[in-house]
């Protein structure tokens, strides 16, 4: 109990001695505190943005549609609906934007043959959100259709007219409502769409499609992956990765890592710079207590032990102040390119600070030379 009571003694009597050296040139720590936080505000801001991004990326390349696509295997001209329903259960539910299926087929309309694609307008308003509708989405209207704007304009349609599709090959009669025109500028403007449930009717194809597109929120290695595992377990299917929308997000992460990894390098070494400055300005200061100190019998190690505690302590604060500051940036990044908060990292902000006292540490070196290099007698004479 004894030596415990020394061992606090003593240490209390270390920490008064590191906080008065420090509030005594408060000037010079101060500077050093705010390069270490400002370090450490950019370390901990950008790894958090680093990993928050791939998440924030992975919605935004949603907004361009589908990354995956469904085809039938083989030879094979439909999937299943229940093939499909168990290839989306292997999918993680989380990661799911959406599963469009289409049916594709010809009908006639006023005698004109046309191409028409049966959907899910729920799946494809989250699948292509960038389809841009005059008037309204059918919703749950089972006699609801959306018209391409090149069928529009040929068959001079507008929102609220009804007309009747006629089964190319059987001659089956559907009617449905125009509820909104579509604008894609691609392949969709030339296509009617209509209810799955509908055109299955129509076209007699009960539970069939043609393809499903999969918008599904995953980096590209992980969609590899995912596809790789549909091939395997789901029966009657092949996957097909949308190669512009999965390349272009690899490569901006790709390029994004190593401009972090560039940024942290340099931000860290001028950190280190400036604390190694400021440390060996105060050394040259204390020049004379250090030399009194030695006469008076203070060894190198305690010399050692007060330099580095005080530099440790500067990354401490410093660390501790810059992770704050730090997820305040990656906030304000988040909100202002991605309009969304970044998600708190707890594993960054004690990294951080464990950097910033190992810089701390590092830039004490050659401060801690010089000051066990300080001669007694050569300092008291004034030389």
């Amino acid at each position: 109990m004894a030596g415990e009571g020394s061992g606090m003694a003593k240490f209390s009597l270390y920490a008064r001695m590191i906080f008065n050296s420090l509030v005594r040139r408060r000037s010079r720590m101060i500077i050093a505190l705010l390069a270490v936080a400002i370090g450490a505000a950019v370390l901990s801001g950008l790894v958090t943005v680093y990993y928050d991004v791939p998440r924030q990326m992975e919605r935004e390349f949603r907004a361009y549609g589908a990354n995956m696509v469904l085809i039938p295997t083989g030879n094979s001209q439909v999937l299943l609906e229940k093939d499909l329903s168990a290839a989306a259960a292997l999918l993680p539910p989380e990661k799911i934007v959406g599963i469009a299926p289409y049916l594709y087929g010809t009908v006639k309309v006023n005698e004109q043959p046309l191409m028409v694609a049966g959907t899910n307008f729920k799946q494809v308003s989250r699948v292509s959100p960038y389809w841009q509708v005059e008037g309204q989405w059918p919703g749950e209207n089972p006699a609801g259709a959306l018209i391409g704007a090149e069928v529009a304009e040929r068959l001079a349609l507008e929102p609220g007219q009804e007309i009747t599709l006629v089964a190319a090959d059987s001659g089956a009669e559907k009617k449905v409502v125009v509820q909104g025109i579509v604008r894609t500028g691609g392949a969709e403007e030339n296509f009617i769409f209509v209810d799955l449930s509908l055109l299955q009717q129509l076209l007699g194809k009960a539970g069939q499609v043609s393809v499903a597109q999969v918008s599904i929120m995953a980096a590209q290695e992980e969609l590899s992956s995912l596809a790789r595992r549909l091939e395997e377990k789901a029966p009657g299917l092949t996957t097909r990765l949308v190669k512009r929308i999965t390349q272009p997000e690899g490569i901006v992460l790709a390029k994004l890592r190593a401009l972090v990894y560039l940024v942290t390098v340099v931000v860290l070494l001028l950190t280190l710079i400036c604390v190694a400055t400021t440390m060996m300005a105060v050394v040259t200061e204390r020049r004379k207590e250090i030399g009194l100190k030695k006469a008076l019998g203070a060894e190198n190690r305690s010399i050692i032990l007060e330099f580095l505690g005080e530099s440790l302590t500067i990354g401490g604060g410093g660390g501790l102040l810059g992770a704050v500051l730090g997820f305040l940036f990656a906030q304000a990044v988040g909100l202002s390119v991605f309009g969304r908060a970044i998600s708190f990292q707890p594993l960054i902000a004690p990294v951080a600070i464990l950097v910033s006292i190992m810089v701390s540490g590092l830039a004490c070196l050659i401060p801690v030379k010089m000051a066990t290099g300080v001669e007694p007698a050569v300092v008291l004479r004034g030389e």
